[in-house]
């Protein structure tokens, strides 16, 4: 039986990587997109999604790190995602990539959330941090939309 936990717990935490490493994509295109825009917008985008994606994707490392810690599991440092991407895709692009790995990382999440595993494993800060990082996320891709919607007015 503790094999099968210890199992299960391996397998937790590498969800929960999958879905950092998602949300690190989407800080990359969102750091992408700021590069193409003027001033007033690229704060916008700032404020509105870079943030709010960056505090999220702290919040994931540090509950995948406690996680780990608490049960005695090898953690893992998370590198930032791969350099900018061709400034010919244009800012719309990279703000949809972003949106699409936000999307990845909350179904990820949902998906994990879903399953009982975390309540299975008996963690309520694991729990908490994924309540938590989802709620941060659950609002940017509508964020996105309107930002994008207001691109070239």
């Amino acid at each position: 039986m503790a094999y099968a936990s210890q199992e299960a717990r391996q397998d937790l935490l590498a969800s929960i990587a999958e879905a950092i490493d998602e949300l690190g994509r989407a800080m990359a295109a969102l750091g992408d997109a700021y590069d193409q825009l003027d001033e007033r917008t690229g704060d916008a985008l700032e404020e509105q999604l870079f943030r709010p994606a960056q505090a999220a994707y702290a919040r994931a490392q540090r509950t995948h790190a406690g996680f780990a810690e608490r049960h005695g599991l090898e953690g893992r440092t998370f590198a930032a995602a791969s350099g900018p991407g061709a400034p010919s895709r244009g800012t719309r692009a990279f703000v949809e990539e972003a949106v699409e790995s936000i999307e990845e990382a909350d179904n990820i999440l949902a998906e994990l959330q879903d399953s009982m595993m975390p309540v299975e494993v008996g963690d309520p800060e694991l729990r908490a941090g994924l309540a938590d990082v989802r709620e941060r996320i659950g609002e940017l891709p509508e964020r996105a939309r309107r930002l994008l919607s207001t691109l070239g007015r």
